[in-house]
């Protein structure tokens, strides 16, 4: 049930696998700007809206810096580095870091501008008195449509500014719930990940390019190190690039750069800048959230959505140690949802099909070991039984020239003994000449019966299948038209034996 368009209910069960932001993915920081609506009959309402955890100002949802986002880190990197990671290569302090969510969940209290809006929406819904007629009940049902569509403005009093009608009202239908995976990476991990608006193969062409410049932008500063972590290809062509930034002191251990750290230094303006020019869209960290963040986030509906329909998502969560709840505003959210699913499903296809060419080479090999296997065993026993020969001629020929000693003696006692034994009509030598000829017997049956099988393959079998099927169908043809050829001949056969006699009794 991906969206709803009646009265809010239900939620959406999009999949782990689509929670990935237009922007990046696991839903962790998307920055869009949704334009007003081209059905809105008044001004379009410009809301900047973000993801769920995006790192700009969230107004529908009521998330402010995200979890993208720290304040009162350190600043700067190398140069401007310089109280920021206070590792032995910088020669600073550390400072304390604190990592700040922001708004997300600092929310600020604005009891009475809330009730207030909140009365005026009520009213240009239900009861507007802007013309004092019959009309004010038109243009109710008008604010009604403009609030369920989420555009435009709601006009309902002479003295009051209109209500600004956005898709995160309360009464937008246009909404659900669906849920994204959430990271597992430590902060230490320090891994960051820039959006780029470019195809995987041009980074993955100039990815030592890429790093070089990174590496610029960190200053230059010799003891920092820009390594690539991963590289995924997004909707639209964009791709997706995962970093970290490997500092080395000089007594020569070495550390990762925070992710906060990293996020705090790419997002100063003139560094925001350079990025932007290195084809950069976004950047965001990519790091777990901890328990009491989780809780503060599932407490709280986001701004629009029914507390009903945000406890229901937490009930139908399918995984709630691996997803999170995130509310899908209008179509161009379905949309890019929909566009990350498929573009996931297009990579777990081409993993499959790498996994099952690997199989397919795995079992030749596997076929090719077991033939060598058998061919060594065979070989095996050809030399074992040259070695034994050897052996055999060379202690005949030690033991030439002298008397045969007292073990070998009694050695050849047992063998006769054994031969006589063997020899006996009613003892081993019978029954092994029963044995003997049963087994030529049955290898004479085996040998017939496997010159008599045979084995036809599926696909040929097929083959004939049709070829007959054909032959029948063709017969079956001529066979009508021969039936039809002999009613012809019947007829002119009728016709002129009928002129005959007509002839006959003229003549007469």
């Amino acid at each position: 049930m991906a969206f709803n368009f009646g009265a809010p209910s239900g939620t959406s069960g999009t999949s782990a696998a689509t929670a990935a932001p237009a922007g990046g993915f696991g839903g962790f920081g998307t920055t869009s700007t949704t334009a007003g609506s081209a059905f809105s009959f008044s001004a379009p309402a410009n809301t900047g809206t973000t993801g769920l955890f995006g790192g700009t100002q969230n107004k529908g949802f009521g998330f402010g810096t995200g979890f993208g986002t720290t304040t009162g880190t350190s600043t700067g990197l190398g140069t401007s580095l310089g109280t920021g990671l206070g590792f032995g290569g910088f020669n600073t302090q550390q400072q304390q870091q604190q990592t700040t969510l922001g708004g997300l969940f600092s929310q600020p209290t604005q009891a009475p501008a809330q009730s207030n809006q909140l009365i005026n929406t009520a009213s240009a819904l239900s009861a507007p008195t802007l013309l004092g007629d019959e009309r004010d009940a038109i243009l109710a049902k008008w604010n009604q449509l403009q609030a369920f569509w989420g555009t435009g403005k709601g006009y309902f009093n002479n003295n009051i500014p209109p209500v600004e009608f956005t898709q995160e009202n309360p009464f937008c239908r246009f909404k659900a719930v669906g849920y994204s995976c959430m990271p597992n990476n430590k902060d230490e991990d320090g891994l960051v990940v820039l959006i780029f608006n470019k195809k995987e193969t041009d980074i993955r062409s100039q990815q030592q390019q890429l790093v070089e410049s990174l590496h610029k932008v960190l200053a230059g500063n010799q003891t920092l190190t820009v390594n690539v972590e991963g590289i995924k290809t997004l909707p639209d062509d964009q791709t997706e690039v995962v970093i970290y930034v490997v500092e080395r002191s000089p007594n020569g251990t070495s550390r990762r750069v925070p992710a906060t750290t990293l996020y705090t230094h790419f997002e100063q303006t003139n560094i925001k800048t350079q990025l932007q020019q290195l084809g950069v869209t976004l950047s965001m960290t990519r790091t777990e959230l901890s328990p009491a963040q989780i809780k503060q986030l599932l407490q709280n509906p986001p701004a629009g959505v029914d507390p009903i329909i945000w406890e229901q998502a937490k009930v139908d969560n399918p995984d709630s140690e691996k997803l999170i709840p995130v509310p899908m505003v209008g179509f161009k959210e379905l949309l890019r949802r929909l566009k990350v699913q498929d573009q996931m499903t297009k990579q777990h296809q081409t993993r499959l099909d790498i996994i099952s060419e690997d199989i397919s080479e795995l079992q030749k090999n596997q076929t090719t070991t077991m033939a060598k296997i058998a061919q060594y065993k065979r070989k095996l026993m050809d030399l074992s039984h040259r070695t034994l020969q050897v052996l055999i001629k060379q202690e005949i020929q030690r033991k030439s020239g002298y008397a045969i000693q007292a073990d070998e003696e009694q050695l050849r006692v047992q063998l006769d003994t054994i031969q006589c034994e063997l020899n006996a009509p009613t003892q081993f030598k019978g029954r092994l000449n029963e044995l003997m000829s049963q087994i030529r017997m049955q290898n004479h049956f085996g040998a017939v019966k496997s010159e008599e099988r045979y084995y036809i393959d599926a696909d040929l079998l097929r083959e004939i299948k049709q070829h007959l099927k054909q032959q029948q169908e063709g017969l079956s043809h001529l066979i009508s038209i021969i039936k039809d050829d002999l009613e012809d001949i019947k007829l002119v056969e009728h016709g002129l034996n009928e002129a005959i006699h007509v002839r006959g009794g003229v003549f007469s």
